[in-house]
């Protein structure tokens, strides 16, 4: 059953009853930014390796390069804004924008008849996938409750090899086709994601924290109850989740901090959040996969695969085997901890590296002669890289940043990461193409060195977060919790008695005096 619900917003919503429905609906309605973003990333791999594309275009390495990495520079301009979009317009609405925006550059991308039209639609593409992104990423931290956190927003970014891999079976399907639809018709299908997104956006809350913020209390409770406890406003986990909330943004209000841009460098607390929050984004994009992501054909001819259909086959494998890393990760990362699964696939992608670059350079000495062992063992190498950057960096790179940031610098902090992301990812996106041209082999040398060091970084510096709410996760930087209630993971499992009566007339009585 539907209820109608105050949003704060001009964009309406009629949320159901029940708690899971509700966090069904928020990972279908915030997996287009993935969906999108692994749909585009396997489309271009299939595309750079179609010679129907490519003689379309007439593509040179450094045109290839630009086609892929505009993208970015669209998401790097996204990210500019997107902070600040999605606490001035409110989360739900900021991500409808984006989807709106999205598949505006889609249309154009698919009618593209040069190359600078196609790069102009990949632009306005990212710009909206890269406001979607941080929308999607401060929505989801803060409407999912706490035990569901790592599975609600890490789903968020392991949807990326669902798009993946439904791009890598079009491109497959239309790999044979001589006419131009073999890459138009992959690129029309892309806005599925984002009018999917739309369509479900009006069945779901806005976040309970930004209500709250806003001054919406009531209606920033019942959003707590629809998300936590079946809209049951007197349970004591929804009770507790509440005046956590309550608490924290007070203490956030009386310290002075505003939701300007600025916030994220103002204290030393905040530029240490910052630091260990945005880290996820640039680490993920250098970690090395970005050479599968959309050079993938390039990489298989370092290892001596060269068919293009065998290509447009094994970026179709490589989705599947992804995907289910990318689950299994998200599941350490909810049981095991955030850091000790990033730090244990980091030093896993370092041996990958130096392995995929010992194997290839036997290849590259000697193509002629090489055996079927060497070939595919290396192809057996990169895909198991893929995998350990799948169960680490696809879940984490969303969920991370949120959890470590504070209300304040939530978005414009998430943003920031982002921003960090696509600019590094416009520059690797460009130069991968070219340096495996150049010096082959040894560019997984250089990618594996770099590596050691994100290793060593993040055994020094990340904190653990598994396991608390958004507000008690302060109590890591701030050294106190701001809220006298018990954690919310104690109530839930019994540990301790919430007496709610109590907390009600603490409620009543912060409320008058805010």
């Amino acid at each position: 059953m539907l209820k109608q619900t105050f949003t704060g917003t001009w964009l309406p919503a009629w949320v159901p009853e029940s708690t899971l429905t509700v966090s069904f609906l928020l990972v279908i309605c915030s997996i287009v930014q993935s969906a999108t973003g692994g749909y585009d990333g396997s489309m271009l791999n299939g595309l750079n390796i179609l010679p129907v594309y490519i003689d379309y275009f007439e593509l040179s390495p450094p045109t290839t390069g630009l086609n892929t990495a505009s993208v970015f520079i669209g998401s790097t301009f996204g990210t500019l804004v997107s902070g600040v979009m999605t606490d001035k317009l409110g989360r739900r609405p900021a991500i409808f924008w984006s989807s709106v925006v999205t598949l505006i550059g889609i249309v154009i991308q698919t009618a593209a008849q040069n190359i600078a039209m196609f790069v102009i639609g990949r632009i306005i593409l990212g710009f909206g996938s890269a406001i979607s992104g941080v929308s999607s990423g401060v929505y989801l931290s803060e409407a999912f409750p706490s035990r569901w956190r790592a599975w609600g927003v890490g789903l968020l970014n392991d949807f990326y090899y669902v798009g993946a891999l439904i791009a890598a079976g079009i491109t497959l399907g239309t790999g044979q086709w001589q006419s131009t639809w073999a890459w138009r018709l992959p690129s029309l299908l892309q806005g599925i994601f984002s009018i999917l997104c739309i369509v479900i956006l009006p069945f779901v809350p806005e976040s309970p924290r930004w209500l709250v913020h806003e001054g919406h209390f009531e209606h920033g409770r019942i959003a707590v109850a629809q998300t936590n406890s079946n809209g049951n406003l007197s349970d004591p986990v929804a009770v507790a989740v509440y005046k956590e909330i309550l608490d924290a943004l007070e203490w956030e209000k009386k310290e002075g901090r505003t939701m300007s841009p600025k916030e994220i460098i103002k204290t030393p607390t905040a530029r240490k959040r910052l630091l260990i929050g945005m880290s996820a984004g640039p680490f993920s994009c250098i970690a090395g996969n970005i050479i599968a992501s959309y050079y993938l054909g390039d990489e298989l001819k370092t290892a001596g695969i060269t068919d293009a259909n065998d290509q447009l086959k094994a970026n179709v494998v490589l989705n599947v085997w992804c995907l289910a890393c990318a689950l299994f990760g998200t599941q350490l990362a909810a049981s095991w901890g955030r850091k000790p699964t990033a730090l244990v696939s980091e030093i896993l992608l370092v041996i990958c590296l130096f392995i995929i670059g010992g194997l290839s350079k036997m290849y590259a000495d000697d193509p002629d002669h090489a055996s079927d062992s060497l070939i595919y063992g290396n192809v057996a190498v990169m895909f198991l890289f893929q995998g350990f950057y799948s169960v680490a960096w696809t879940p984490l790179l969303y969920l991370y940043p949120p959890e470590v940031f504070s209300y304040s610098i939530r978005a414009n902090g998430l943003a920031f990461s982002t921003l960090a992301l696509n600019l590094l990812a416009c520059v690797f996106v460009f130069i991968m193409p070219i340096g495996i041209n150049n010096i082959g082999w040894r560019m997984y040398m250089v990618n594996g060195s770099w590596d050691i060091v994100i290793a060593v970084l993040i055994a020094v510096f990340w904190v653990e977060t598994k396991g608390k709410t958004l507000e008690e996760i302060d109590a890591l930087f701030e050294g106190e919790k701001h809220s006298s209630v018990p954690d919310v993971e104690q109530v839930r499992t019994g540990q301790v008695e919430l007496d709610v009566g109590a907390i009600e007339q603490q409620l009543q009585a912060d409320i008058k005096s805010g």
